[in-house]
């Protein structure tokens, strides 16, 4: 059975969910308004970074409080939960992918393309929603 504080769940799952939804309505816009306007841009990077960072607090609350094998990474913490059984490998390596990303963002901010961002939010807010429908249905099940 996994360990884990209700409310702390409860608190990082709505600030994942919030940001994801944030970035479903800026992914809706054309791509030439989306790139062509920099306050959507950070607008985008900062719910990315939000998303990804709700994620990782997620597993390494479940890893910190079952005294799982800390990570060495932000990428590392999703590897140890799939080990865990919390979903697959090919989730875990977009996941994992993902927090490198969020590095990106965090340290090399001004040199990420904008029509980088734009596809993450076409094509990638899903892998932050499947982890957490995958990452609830985990603890649940126990």
């Amino acid at each position: 059975m996994v360990s884990y504080d209700e409310e702390k769940v409860t608190a990082l799952s709505s600030e994942l969910m919030q940001a994801c939804e944030r970035l479903r309505e800026l992914g809706q816009l054309p791509r030439e308004v989306f790139t062509g306007d920099p306050h959507l841009v950070a607008s985008a990077k900062y719910h990315l970074i939000v998303g990804v960072e709700a994620a990782i607090d997620l597993a390494n609350h479940v890893i910190t409080k079952n005294r799982w094998k800390m990570p060495e990474n932000y990428a590392d913490t999703f590897c140890i939960v799939q080990e865990h059984g919390f979903f697959d490998e090919d989730l875990g390596k977009r996941l994992q992918t993902m927090a490198r990303f969020r590095n990106r963002l965090i340290h090399i901010y001004w040199d990420i393309d904008n029509d980088r961002i734009y596809d993450l939010l076409r094509e990638d807010v899903g892998d932050i929603e499947q982890f957490l429908t995958e990452y609830i249905r985990a603890l649940q099940r126990e």
